[in-house]
């Protein structure tokens, strides 16, 4: 989407994008009260339709800069195009009865009466995860879950300094307001609609959500130690550890995504070595820490990626979970005794995580925990992995198991 709508003027760059993430964001509400006018349920609509009624219903219901008969206008004329007369009656019909009723909460099924059923329809989220994540937590939190992955998430700025203080200042110059997060984090929270590249001019710097600067927190390099970052890319984590290693490199299989970490390498003047590897077959020796932060299913960032939501099933995590286990086992090859292996996952399965880990120090009972107090107690769980929740903590969510190799 970000691709699509970068030759737009900033003004309807920000409109298409609040109505991407918007729609995606709220997709299980908007379905739900579409069926509720929709004879015969959604179903039998063509998924064209059904795209063009969600973005329609969105509009009417969400966006006050948008008048309630220019949604409609526009709606029946797309779905005229895509579908003809047909069909463009019926999102005529439609979204006239959205727009006439509203939102009404007593449409949804209850939470007291029906958690499941509540979440999956007002809380927009699939009901196979929902599923998942009640039988981990009671259903008040995971309503918490939901309610803050329904929320637009905040902007976050990372000094290279470290001077969060500093870096206030430095913002304030420009005209950019922004607050320090605290929390154990070095991040600042910027204020709503500030243009990122404004705030990354004003100082080295780099974006960095709390959780994932917390991750590096935990991984707490020791000074003077060689670091191997193999799943880097943007890079923020590599450029968080780089002031304390000794040499730090960044790794990742796709091109693309290393230019990324070159450029904010570049940006920021850290001087990161960098290399185009697949993980899998990492090319490396002579490294003292590997930071591992492998590709997973994101959950605890649906907040910020909503459509990912609507993409992953549990054949996708079985896939990643194999994923991990494979870059695990390749990544402790590298390690020397004496050092460190630091996995981290943006998941808040278990699979991806405590379990991975478990299972993992099964197979390689030469690596034990080896957590630190470089973060607080308050985002470390009972075995010293850190767990960042968006429920609890107000940020993404965040794992991160801290290793070392003893023998």
């Amino acid at each position: 989407m970000d691709r699509a709508a970068r030759g737009l003027e900033s003004r309807d760059r920000a409109f298409v994008h609040e109505l991407a993430y918007g729609v995606s964001r709220l997709r299980g509400r908007l379905d739900h009260l579409l069926s509720l006018r929709v004879s015969g349920g959604l179903e039998r609509l063509d998924q064209g339709i059904l795209e063009i009624l969600r973005i329609g219903a969105y509009q009417i219901l969400y966006m006050d800069g948008v008048p309630r008969y220019a949604s409609v206008s526009q709606s029946v004329a797309q779905a005229r195009t895509v579908s003809g007369r047909g069909a463009a009656g019926l999102v005529n019909a439609v979204l006239r009865s959205v727009a006439e009723h509203g939102i009404d909460p007593k449409a949804f099924p209850p939470f007291e009466e029906d958690a499941l059923a509540h979440l999956e329809t007002w809380g927009s989220h699939p009901r196979w995860l929902l599923q998942r994540w009640l039988g981990r937590w009671p259903a008040p939190e995971v309503k918490g879950l939901a309610e803050a992955n329904n929320r637009k998430p905040s902007l976050f700025l990372v000094p290279m300094s470290g001077d969060v203080a500093e870096a206030e200042t430095l913002l304030a110059g420009v005209g950019v307001g922004a607050r320090p997060v605290g929390q154990g984090s070095l991040c600042l929270q910027l204020e709503a609609g500030t243009d990122p590249m404004v705030a990354l001019g004003a100082l080295p710097s780099f974006i960095q959500d709390p959780a994932a600067n917390l991750v590096t927190r935990y991984a707490d390099v020791p000074a003077g130690m060689k670091v191997a970052d193999l799943c880097s890319a943007p890079g923020g984590k590599a450029l968080a550890v780089s002031a304390q290693a000794s040499y730090t490199l960044a790794a990742d299989r796709s091109l693309v995504r290393m230019r990324m970490v070159r450029d904010n390498a570049r940006r920021t003047g850290c001087p990161l070595g960098m290399v185009v590897a697949d993980a899998r077959r990492p090319p490396l020796r002579g490294v003292d820490v590997v930071l591992l932060d492998v590709p997973c299913t994101g959950t605890g960032t649906l907040g910020r990626h909503p459509d990912g939501r609507w993409r992953l099933d549990e054949v996708a995590l079985a896939d990643m979970v194999s994923l991990q286990r494979a870059l695990l086992d390749e990544a402790a090859k590298l390690i020397p005794i004496g050092g460190f292996l630091i996995y981290s996952t943006c998941s808040l399965e278990a699979e991806e995580n405590e379990d991975q880990v478990s299972a993992f120090l099964e197979r390689r009972p030469d690596f034990t925990l080896a957590p630190t107090d470089a973060v607080s107690d308050g985002f470390l769980d009972g075995r010293g992995h850190l767990v960042v929740l968006p429920q609890r903590h107000g940020f993404d969510g965040a794992f991160a198991a801290r290793m070392r190799r003893a023998s």
